[in-house]
This record gives structure tokens, sequence and C-alpha cells, in this order.
């Protein structure tokens, strides 16, 4: 997992962990004003999560613009090079589906949770 991590680049999975745990955050909070019979803010949960997803995307984005300009200036490369910049691009974009998909089943939980309440 750190392999990973080291390998996503520090700036990019650090702030995407920061978001995760932006997004744990907004669930636990959330899921408190549900029970305390607050006004919650759910879709704070999933708007977190879709920022996650777009960091991901900006991170294998400057991470794919930064492999093709060193192609660029090596010349031929052989294809095992390429493909192994292409799988160390994706890191950032992986995790950032992953944080996008556990804050939409956050939120949809939360969902279900505040109609329950509702009904009561």
């Amino acid at each position: 997992m750190i392999d990973l991590f080291n390998t996503g680049g520090p700036l990019f999975m650090g702030t995407l962990t920061l978001i995760f745990a932006a997004v744990i955050a907004a669930f636990v909070f959330s899921f408190l004003q549900i029970r305390k019979g607050g006004a919650p803010g759910v879709s704070i949960v999933k708007e977190i999560g879709l920022f996650g997803l777009i960091i991901g995307i900006l991170g294998q984005s400057i991470g794919l613009y930064t492999a093709f300009s060193i192609i660029e200036e090596a010349g031929m490369i052989s294809p095992e090079i390429l493909i192994s910049g292409l799988k160390v691009s994706s890191v950032t974009t992986i995790y950032g589906l992953i944080i996008a998909v556990s804050a939409y089943l956050l939120y949809f939980a939360l969902r279900r949770i505040e109609a329950q309440n509702a009904e009561r």
C-alpha cells in the first residue's frame, strides 16, 4: 500500500488521502446531524467524493504530460517503459475512483438513514 502511495506521488496521493478523510468526517457529521434531528448536509459527502475523483484525474493528466515530455526528449523507448509509465500514472485516478465510489455509497447510506428518520 505504501508502495502505491509513493508510486502515485506524495503530493497527489497525500491530497487524495486528505480528501478521503474529509469524506469520512462529512459522513460522520451528517450522520450525527440526522440522529439529532437537525438539518444534515448529506450532499457534501458526494461532492467531496467527486472532488477526489477530479483531483485523481488531474494527477494522472499531469503524470502523462510529464511522461510524454520525457519520451519526446528520449526518442525511441521500449514498450515496457511506456506501459510502466502509463501504469504509474493510473494510480491517482484509481485512488480517486475509490474515493468517489466510497463517497457515493456513504451518501446513499445517509439518504436511507435520513428517509427512515423522516418516517418516524
